[in-house]
């Protein structure tokens, strides 16, 4: 053998070795956001994008990998992106939440972020974290394991099915509608992988399907991301059953449905065999929401196709089943849906911590602000008043003047934020009545609500337990809250109004899924619990955008641990802090 040969036999040979043992590489993208224009339903729509794409490029990472993404601005506006689920470990300056952690990067600038994924496989997600562009500027993140094996069979291929909705709105006008208490405005149609399907048409041509391409007998991984600004969504496909094995990154112990729910935050990965006789099948999306008296929306359906190798078009002349789908408001399917998740195997720095710091009981509601900061205004949604969402009575204020995480590193929060996030709601009430949702006086005496910055302080490796507690103060939606940062284990979940005597035994401290987002359902309660091991600055929000503009958020500062390797660092070298890129409002 020649010299030359050998060396690259030896070259070949170290390259082997290193994918073996998992090497950690480092994956780099350029995202150039950008405005284009889309043609649905007969009309020609400006729409937000990254690379031309929607949804928008893929990022395909092994557990252990670093992340290097060169942001590239060329819209009329700020935008950050905000890495879900990430866990970020001493990268929160990465994390990407609009003025929470960065100010957005103006308009013709740029920015790099590197991050790197570790301890995490599965399913996470990027979006726009400023206005509401999320809806169209997003992308999947597919975090393999190091060694490439799964605990459950090898599928033949993964396929992301991302959730979405079409909107003809602008934007950035939808932000602003938000911001006002108005939300009264609904997307046209829901969408698959960006894709209206064939129950949508424009002058009676069917809009373009998403179709899903089989071989009989292969086991496939569908890989869930639910991006809509609004609903959460039942899916299931004709002839075929799921078998769900993981959400938000994290291992479930496997069990078998015909449908899959999913709220906007989440992913979720679920197998399904192509099982069934060689044809065509419809799958299916709905969006559900709570019955009047709440505010409803237009009903939201978008439909694709599972297609047979080497089935005709036409089906053979046969129809093409479609799935019965739970009707429009009956959000139950849901709660029993998510009552089926516990955790697999996790590791044991994963066991749930036996003690508890801090302790918060959250309602998640609506109220009232009066418009032009008057001390007094008429109420019962009057034209006196802005609607506003809220957690324990704060409606998080969204400024956009400076980053909170720059102002906690520097020290300078002082007249930013206060650090005074409640522990409980002002006053208890029955936050399940649902005579609140309509105006009237019993929500009269409720909605009166502040406006503010208010965050919460943690010592590090604090371990702080949770309770949300959804209410039917005018409007009884669930609540997909999401953490920034970090992943918490759910203890449990229940209906009606959280009793800290009865539902505590209820609590799963042996095997609990683990999560950084979690439905709360409609009129009911979830218990979460985790560790407060990242430093920096922290975002929790409801992921209905609605809800997030109108303010139901706060902040979390987690504290320096005893050693540089538990604190958080300086901002990189090439981080643009506020004022010195040009930022400007979105």
């Amino acid at each position: 053998m020649g010299k030359i040969s050998m060396a690259a036999s030896i070259l070949w040979l170290a390259l082997v070795a290193l994918a073996v043992v998992g090497e950690a590489a480092i994956v780099e993208h350029t995202f150039v956001v950008h405005e284009m224009n889309m043609t649905h339903l007969c009309n020609s729509t400006k729409v937000y994008v990254v690379n031309g794409q929607l949804p928008g490029p893929q990022l395909d990472v092994v557990d252990g990998d670093t992340v290097v993404v060169h942001l590239v601005n060329e819209l009329p506006h700020g935008v950050t992106i905000h890495w879900h689920g990430v866990r970020q470990l001493r990268s929160c300056w990465a994390d990407g939440a609009g003025y929470v952690t960065e100010c957005p990067v103006a308009p013709g600038g740029n920015r790099t972020y590197r991050f790197d994924v570790s301890g995490q496989v599965g399913t996470l997600w990027w979006h726009a974290h400023v206005t509401c562009l999320r809806a169209s500027v997003h992308g999947a993140i597919v975090v393999r394991p190091k060694d490439g094996r799964y605990p459950f069979p090898t599928p033949a291929r993964d396929v992301p099915i991302v959730i979405g909705e079409w909107w003809t709105l602008d934007l950035v006008e939808l932000d602003r509608r938000n911001l006002d208490g108005n939300f009264e405005d609904d997307p046209l149609s829901a969408t698959l992988n960006g894709k209206l399907g064939d129950l949508s048409n424009c002058s009676g041509v069917p809009e373009e399907s998403f179709v899903l391409d089989v071989e009989p007998g292969k086991t496939y991984l569908l890989r869930f991301i639910n991006t809509a600004l609004f609903s959460e969504y039942f899916f299931k496909v004709a002839g075929h059953t799921f078998t769900v094995v993981g959400a938000d990154a994290n291992y479930l112990t496997p069990f078998r449905t015909d449908m899959v729910t999913i709220s906007p935050g989440e992913t979720m990965d679920v197998l399904m065999v192509a099982d069934a006789p060689p044809g065509l099948y419809h799958m299916t999306a709905v969006a559900n929401q709570p019955p009047p008296p709440d505010l409803q929306i237009r009903a939201l359906t978008s439909r694709g196709l599972v297609r047979y190798a080497g089935v005709r078009a036409d089906n053979g002349g046969a129809p093409v089943p479609a799935p019965l789908m739970p009707g429009q408001h009956d959000t139950m399917p849901s709660y029993y849906f998510r009552g089926n998740f516990t955790g697999l195997a996790f590791p044991s720095r994963h066991r749930v911590p036996a003690h508890v710091d801090e302790r918060l009981f959250v309602t998640l509601g609506l109220g009232s602000i009066c418009r032009g900061g008057k001390k007094d205004c008429k109420l019962r949604r009057s034209n006196e008043t802005i609607t506003v969402a809220t957690m324990n009575n704060v409606s998080f204020h969204h400024q956009t003047a400076a980053s909170l995480l720059e102002r906690h590193y520097d020290g300078t929060g002082e007249g930013l934020y206060t650090e005074d996030f409640p522990d409980r709601p002002p006053r208890p009430y029955n936050y399940t009545n649902m005579d609140l949702i309509p105006v009237g006086p019993l929500e009269e005496v409720l909605e009166p609500t502040t406006k503010a910055i208010r965050v919460r302080r943690f010592k590090y490796n604090s371990s702080v337990e949770i309770v949300f507690q959804s209410t039917a103060l005018l409007q009884s939606d669930p609540n997909p809250m999401h953490l920034h940062g970090h992943d918490f284990f759910v203890l449990a979940q229940g209906l009606g109004n959280f009793d800290p005597k009865k539902d505590v035994k209820k609590f799963n401290y042996h095997n609990p899924q683990i999560r950084n987002t979690v439905h709360v359902p409609r009129v009911g309660w979830t218990a979460i619990r985790f560790i407060a091991d990242n430093p920096g600055m922290w975002y929790l929000h409801c992921h209905f955008e609605f809800h997030i503009v109108m303010g139901m958020a706060t902040a979390f500062i987690v504290e320096d641990g005893p050693t540089p390797e538990t604190s958080l660092p300086p901002p990189p070298a090439d981080f643009k802090r506020c004022g010195t890129n040009g930022f400007s409002k979105p």
